[in-house]
């Protein structure tokens, strides 16, 4: 399958979600950079900025097999994995009961596409066995299917009963979007769009997504990702933009999570997602506007907010 092709199928993608959402431009990029390249996604916002509804939508357009999960501050891990089975079992010679504990997989193990909304709520011990399964995509010594996860929150407030994720776990999700409403960020056009929208007597608030993509086509397209050339252009802007975040904003591990995995492993796979996106197999200089996408809880928000000129 060619570049343009992969192109045509995410942008169907984008369709279903245009469709039920309107605006919210910069969610919805990261939302198709994160799923192309394989790496989780984590959106922060208040209520009612759409963010799990377009999370659940990219789920179900993307046919594949998905799983919601609604954090609690009680969230057991069994919740996340499948259920624990207790059973009775006569083992040794003399015939004596002994109890196994297992697990039926269940919940992330067996999804290629989870969305855990509302994640900041999470109790600890869940939270730390959950972000390594992510991580290594694995459970104890087994492979699991997930592709990408796509976590939301509130942000941390006492009204929101959550508390932040640390640095290092936020790090988990190597795309990360602060998400605003519409009217906070005076796109009046597109509020007199909803409001025409939802003023239509033909409207109706049930959402059901048209599947448009599959495993075997994700598969294709992130084989097709590797392929993506880097210039030598580009590696040099990357290299500069960092040197920058060290020696002119001083930038270290006491204000920023500017780490090696994020910056060197992870902004390359984001920048060909990007060109790929675009139906090209070859990188170009206005695709490092998407290293916006990292540095939203890696850096000063002072700083994050300045990044596209930085960038430019």
């Amino acid at each position: 399958m060619t570049a343009q092709a992969i192109a045509l199928h995410f942008a169907d993608l984008r369709k279903e979600m245009d469709r039920y959402v309107i605006g919210h431009t910069t969610v919805k990029n990261g939302l198709l950079l994160g799923l192309l390249a394989r790496e989780h996604i984590y959106i922060e916002g208040p209520p009612g900025m759409a963010k799990t509804m377009l999370a659940e939508i990219v789920a179900a357009a993307s046919n594949l097999n998905f799983y919601l999960y609604q954090f609690h501050r009680d969230t057991r891990l069994a919740e996340l994995v499948g259920d624990i089975v207790i059973e009775r079992e006569r083992g040794g010679q003399d015939g004596t009961e002994i109890i196994v504990q297992s697990i039926r997989k269940g919940g992330v193990l067996t999804a290629e596409l989870c969305v855990l909304d509302d994640i900041s709520r999470s109790p600890g011990e869940a939270l730390n066995v959950l972000l390594r399964v992510l991580n290594e995509r694995q459970f104890q010594t087994e492979k699991i299917p997930l592709l990408t996860a796509i976590a939301t929150s509130n942000p941390t407030a006492d009204d929101y009963y959550n508390e932040p994720l640390d640095p290092a776990n936020l790090d988990r999700f190597t795309i990360q979007i602060r998400s605003a409403g519409l009217i906070q960020e005076n796109r009046w056009d597109e509020v007199r769009q909803v409001i025409d929208l939802y003023s239509s007597s033909q409207f109706s608030e049930e959402v059901r997504p048209e599947p448009v993509l599959s495993r075997e086509l994700f598969d294709q397209a992130y084989g097709l990702l590797h392929q993506v050339q880097v210039p030598e252009l580009i590696k040099r802007g990357l290299v500069d933009l960092l040197s920058r975040f060290v020696n002119q904003f001083k930038l270290d591990p006491t204000n920023s999570l500017i780490t090696d995995r994020s910056f060197l492993v992870k902004a390359v796979k984001i920048l060909k997602a990007h060109a790929l996106l675009q139906g090209r197999m070859q990188v170009q200089p206005d695709d490092l506007s998407v290293l916006t996408y990292l540095t939203s809880f890696r850096m000063p928000e002072d700083l994050d907010r300045n990044m596209p000129t930085l960038i430019r």
